[in-house]
């Protein structure tokens, strides 16, 4: 029987371009995707032009955020498996084999790289500062949600196409906050979520800034647990469509 088809989407704002062309060649060779799609805010026309030499490219002339960004790209797949990892290339392509694998394998339909599971290996660690807020975050998010896991924000993901469909349409975030909402989402639909051990390295070069995108998630946090909560126990929040979430993303969340 034939293997599942996988697309993966690799949104990217600023990236190191060499770092980038690597990471997508690590990927064609261990997993051997059927497209890799670039989703790039405000580039450069020079890395533009050489991403489009390796892969699909997308570009954006406005910065959509991280999550903006991995949706249009997964809405854009015909694939039977949609993944994304973050453009630094911190989830190496043998760890993403390993979230993929759990979806061809049937065991699961949505599967997510943990850093904080206890089999994974820390290539390099975080600094202090951006390892308390990012264990003070995924606490909070353990008590506050639903849906909980050790590892919201890690920056690799994959979900059968069909999921996605159901999950895509209660998802707006538009910047970091996507990965908290796509997991708290997922788990109110009533998926199953694999979180996978993997071996990561963190990039200090990153464009994240620390300090913000606390501030960011923080905020998002309540809207996150009351469109989850919504979703749990009202069938109208179910049923939203694309267009809905498009508007929505548009124009603010304001449906109490």
């Amino acid at each position: 029987m034939a293997s599942d088809s996988l697309g993966i989407v690799i949104p990217a704002y600023d990236p190191d371009i060499l770092t980038l062309e690597t990471y997508i060649k690590d990927i064609k060779e261990e997993l051997g995707p059927e497209v890799i799609r670039i989703e790039i805010d405000a580039p450069r026309q020079a890395h533009a032009d050489r991403l489009e030499e390796i892969a699909e490219v997308n570009v954006s002339t406005k910065r959509r955020g991280k999550g903006g960004a991995i949706m249009e790209g997964f809405d854009a797949l015909d694939t039977d498996i949609v993944a994304f990892a973050d453009a630094d290339g911190s989830v190496p392509a043998t760890s993403i084999d390993d979230i993929v694998r759990q979806i061809r394998d049937g065991t699961t339909d949505v599967s997510i790289a943990s850093r904080r599971h206890p089999s994974s290996h820390i290539v390099a660690h975080q600094t202090i500062i951006r390892r308390f807020l990012g264990d003070a975050f995924a606490f909070a998010a353990r008590k506050i949600l639903p849906t909980q896991c050790r590892d919201y924000q890690c920056g690799a993901k994959a979900v059968r196409s069909e999921a996605w469909k159901a999950i895509g349409h209660h998802c707006y975030e538009p910047g970091f906050a996507w990965d908290l909402e796509f997991v708290s989402v997922a788990g109110s639909l009533g998926y199953e979520i694999a979180e996978i051990p993997i071996e990561w390295e963190d990039h200090p070069d990153s464009t994240v800034n620390p300090i913000s995108t606390s501030i960011e998630l923080a905020t998002a946090l309540i809207d996150v647990k009351r469109r989850t909560d919504a979703i749990v126990t009202s069938p109208r929040h179910r049923d939203v469509t694309k267009t809905d979430r498009s508007k929505l993303m548009k124009l603010g969340d304001n449906d109490d």
